[in-house]
Order: structure tokens, then C-alpha cells, then sequence
């Protein structure tokens, strides 16, 4: 087991000796631009040196940050305009203001490797005076307001990435948020609270960030209390649910968050066997959710049969279909396949991530129980990092992947997996659909797609309805099942809080005795 205790400074592990608080989690942070972060773990951390220009509330509603008013929108839909606060500075000391926004802005349109957080849908960005900005955008957006909650859009210091306009600086982030960034490495990060602050100031008087992919050092330093706080991302199931099961016994606290993260698998299905339509659907007809979710996660993970979580609009329609082995038969059969014929299946799961070989294991095993003379699941290991490099080229059948969108709404879970530019029948040729790895598509797919994101009230929701309804049938995606981030914290600290995207709030992490 690696020791905790090595990495972090002496002075910094006892809480009774300050303010300062040690948070664990899991994995490495290997850059810190915004305009290229996608983990978990650098969110979270941009989330505490970074402001958004809105957050969202638990309740969903939208809270200016470094706005002072909500959007204005002119009735084509086609203008934004925001007010700016006028009493924000950067940890540089420099002053935030309408130019710095769009500074930041526009970087991010210009080497954003995120495409799909902003689309095709702001045109320009254009100062109206010193504090306040305004968006063209190419089409009406409903989600816009979400996207405005993004941390990929924090804005940074234009005076220290005067020579990182056009390229990526991995090491060091100048926003403005409660706190600065004293010391970066991959595997530690040290934060102080921003003395010239516009909001309300930390609780506690900084924190060490220790990063490791050894679940089961994060669980022992919790456990021996050589870490205050505790984020579940890449923890062992069993540790989590014994975590949990602390908790609940009053050992520990735990926070639980806004599901915001998916769980599902991709097919490739542009190249045989998985581009017949009928073999998709029976190995969506061939996964039990409810027996994946107890035999994995204890019920921690809850079964999903949408690609939009459930809390959101559209994802309570729950389009997939429930297990039906039967009728899995049924698709084989019709596709010549059983009575001494079976279909076999390189399911690729990742290697690093405890969930999907347990996820990969079960379905193996109830298919074999189901379906033995039918189908056959071949399982194969791979480090996750090589799944994304190869995801785009076609290289896996079937692969276990999961999601989180950039900002709580529809569009930040559909067009990442289902836009595409360049469709012929059923396949995508250029586009998201494509680099997810499932090349699929489907005629009409993406002008509901776009018209979802271009309406409100009951004709978004009747858009959402054919996007799921289309994308179900076509199979190219299973969803399995949906996770709440949680947090567990020491009995000397108040209990953590998570914000409306699913971020513990830092700066509420305050020691007590």
C-alpha cells in the first residue's frame, strides 16, 4: 500500500494543529487549462480557484457569480448580453473586466480540444463597455444558460497568459476564485485562500490536494485519519459501500451529490457484426441493470435506461428497454445466430477502473446463464487512456466508458455522443458520434438534436422524446447506470457540500472541534 503520509507536509496532516485541511482523491491532474479539462478531478479543482460567470443551486435555478444579473436575450435568441461584477481581481492582481472575459472567451473558441461544451453556437464575442460582454451566436440555444455555469469557461488572467493565448499552459491557473494555486504537481496541489476575494471567504485557512490511483491508500489514509475529506471518484466498490455504511453508523460524514455522471457502453457499428441493427438491440435486451447494479455497486449506482440523467429534462423518459433475455433470442436467432451458432463480442473494458470489470464480469456471467448457445462476451482489459487515444479510430467492438457533462442539461450529454457533420445512412462519417466511437446515426437524428436545443417547455421535450426514442433503437449506445458523487469527511470537519453541477464546495470545509 502506498503511504500517505509521505506526500503530505508534516505540519499540514494533523487537524488539530490548524486550519488547513487535506482533501484525497483519486488519479493525477496532469494539466490545468481550462480550456482543455475534461476529469473530474481538474474541474473540481478549477471549480475552487476559477469562477464561473453562473452556478447553479441544488434547486437548479441559476445564481450570477461574476455576473451581476442574468442574461439578457433578445427575442430572436440570437444576443446575449451580460453585466459584469466591477470588484473582481485576478490572483495576479490584475483587474477582471469585460476584456478579460472575452480574452478568455475567445481563447477557448480558438484551442478549446472541447468542442462540444460550446458547439457551433457562439458566432463572436464582443465588448460593449469596460463590464459588460456580449454573445452572437449562430442559433437560438436553450442550454445556454447551463453552458454559462461551465468551469471550461472560467476566465483566466490575460496579463499571465499574454504568452499562452494561442497554446496551453498546464502547470499554473490565474483566475479568480477563493482561492490561489501555490504548488502544482501531478500528484499534489497546494491552495491558499485569495486574500482580495470578491465573495464570501474560505472557511478554513487553505488545503493540500493529494491526488492517487491507489484506491485502496485513499481508503487507509481516511480511515487512519491522514486525510480530512474524501471524494469517491475511482474508489473501489467495496470501499465505497463500506464507507457509506460508516457513515451511517455516525463514524463519518457523507455528501452525496447531484447524479450527474452516466455509465454505458458504446458498439461500433459501422463494421460487422455490430452494424446489424438486430444484434445491437438483443445485447441491450441481454443486460440486467438491476442485478449489474446490486452485484456491483450495492446499489450505490442506480440503473439507467436513458443517456440523459434522470433529474434533467428529458432523461425521465427512460427509452431503452428492460432486460428481456427472451426476446434477445429472438434478434439472434432472426439473424442466424443460436442452435450451434454464437455471436462473439470483444467487450473492452477499462483496466484502471475498478466498476467496469466488475460491470464486464456480470454481464458475462448473465449471459452465459441466458444466452450460452447464442452469444458469447469476450472481456479484455485495456488502460483507459489508450480507450480514449484509440476510441475515434474504430478499435473496439464494444467498450465500457462513462460520462459527465460539462454543465447540467440534455445537450451536454447528447451532442458529445450523437452530433455529427457528415452522415451517410446510418453512419456518422465526421463528428462527436464518431470520435465516441460508434460512427452511428440515424436519418433525422441530428435536426431533432438541433431543434432540441432550440426550443423550450413541451416542443423540447417532444424533441428530446424522438432524439431518445431514435438513439434506443438504433442501439449504438447501452446505458447501464447512473452515479451521485459523494464525499466523506472526518467527524472534526462540517460535513462536505456539493454545489448544483456536483463540485464539493471548498471553501465550506471548516473544522469544528
Amino acid at each position: 500500500m502506498i503511504v500517505l503520509a509521505s506526500l503530505i507536509p508534516v505540519g499540514c496532516r494533523s487537524v488539530q494543529q490548524n486550519q488547513r485541511l487535506t482533501v484525497g482523491s483519486a488519479g493525477k491532474i496532469s494539466s490545468l487549462d481550462p480550456a482543455q479539462a475534461s476529469t473530474l478531478s481538474i474541474i473540481q479543482l478549477l471549480s475552487a480557484v476559477g469562477d464561473p460567470l453562473y452556478s447553479l443551486n441544488r434547486d437548479g435555478t441559476l445564481q450570477p457569480r461574476l455576473a451581476v444579473g442574468l442574461p439578457e436575450l433578445t427575442p430572436d435568441g440570437l444576443t446575449v448580453t451580460i453585466p459584469l461584477r466591477k470588484d473582481v481581481r485576478f490572483h495576479d492582481g490584475s483587474a477582471f473586466n469585460a476584456e478579460a472575459m472575452a480574452f478568455s472567451l475567445r481563447r477557448f473558441l480558438r484551442i478549446g480540444t472541447l468542442s462540444y461544451v460550446v458547439g457551433d453556437r457562439i458566432r463572436a464575442v464582443d465588448v460593449v463597455d469596460t463590464h459588460t460582454i456580449r454573445l452572437q451566436l449562430s442559433r437560438p440555444s436553450t442550454s445556454l444558460q447551463g453552458l454559462l455555469t461551465s468551469v471550461n469557461l472560467t476566465p483566466i488572467s490575460p496579463t499571465s497568459y499574454a504568452e499562452h493565448r494561442d497554446r496551453f499552459l498546464h502547470d499554473r491557473f490565474v483566475g479568480t476564485g477563493p482561492y490561489r494555486l501555490t504548488r502544482f504537481t501531478e500528484h499534489q496541489q497546494r491552495l491558499e485562500p485569495f486574500a482580495e476575494y470578491w465573495g464570501t471567504a474560505p472557511e478554513n485557512s487553505g488545503l493540500d490536494l493529494i491526488t492517487l490511483s491507489n484506491s485502496t491508500a485513499l481508503f487507509g489514509a481516511l480511515k487512519a485519519g491522514e486525510v480530512d475529506v474524501l471524494l469517491s471518484a475511482a474508489i473501489d466498490e467495496d470501499q465505497r459501500y463500506a464507507l457509506s455504511e460508516q457513515a451511517r453508523e455516525g463514524d463519518l460524514h457523507e455528501a452525496v451529490g447531484p447524479a450527474m455522471e452516466i455509465g454505458y457502453i458504446t458498439l461500433l457499428s459501422n463494421t460487422p457484426p455490430l452494424d446489424d441493427q438486430r444484434l445491437r438491440r438483443a445485447l441491450a435486451f441481454s443486460l440486467d441493470r438491476g442485478v449489474v447494479s446490486e452485484r456491483v455497486s450495492y446499489g450505490l449506482r442506480r440503473p439507467l435506461r436513458s443517456l440523459i440523467p434522470p433529474t434533467l429534462p428529458g432523461g425521465e423518459l427512460a427509452s431503452w428497454p428492460s432486460h428481456n433475455p427472451d426476446e434477445a433470442k429472438r434478434l439472434l436467432a432472426k439473424a442466424g445466430y443460436c442452435k450451434g451458432r454464437q455471436l462473439r463480442v470483444p467487450l473492452t473494458f477499462r483496466s484502471n477502473v475498478p466498476a467496469d470489470k466488475l460491470l464486464a464480469l456480470t454481464w458475462q456471467a448473465q449471459i452465459e446463464r441466458d444466452l450460452s448457445d447464442c452469444l458469447v462476451l469476450d472481456l479484455d482489459g485495456v488502460e483507459s487512456t489508450t480507450i480514449y487515444r484509440q476510441l475515434g479510430e474504430g478499435a473496439f467492438k464494444a467498450v465500457m466508458l462513462d460520462w459527465r457533462g460539462s454543465y447540467p442539461d440534455p445537450e451536454a450529454y447528447l451532442t458529445p455522443l450523437l452530433s455529427c457533420t457528415t452522415v451517410q445512412g446510418d453512419t456518422c462519417e465526421n463528428g462527436e458520434a464518431a470520435i465516441s466511437g460508434s460512427f452511428w446515426s440515424a436519418p433525422g437524428l441530428q435536426a431533432a438534436l438541433q431543434e432540441s436545443d432550440a426550443v423550450r417547455g413541451k416542443a423540447r421535450m417532444a424533441s428530446l422524446n424522438l432524439v431518445e426514442e431514435l438513439t434506443a433503437s438504433g442501439a449504438a449506445y447501452i446505458p447501464v447506470w447512473l452515479d451521485s458523487p459523494r464525499a466523506w469527511g472526518q467527524l472534526w470537519i462540517k460535513p462536505p457540500e456539493f454545489d448544483g453541477s456536483g463540485h464539493v464546495v471548498f471553501s465550506r470545509l471548516e473544522k469544528i472541534n
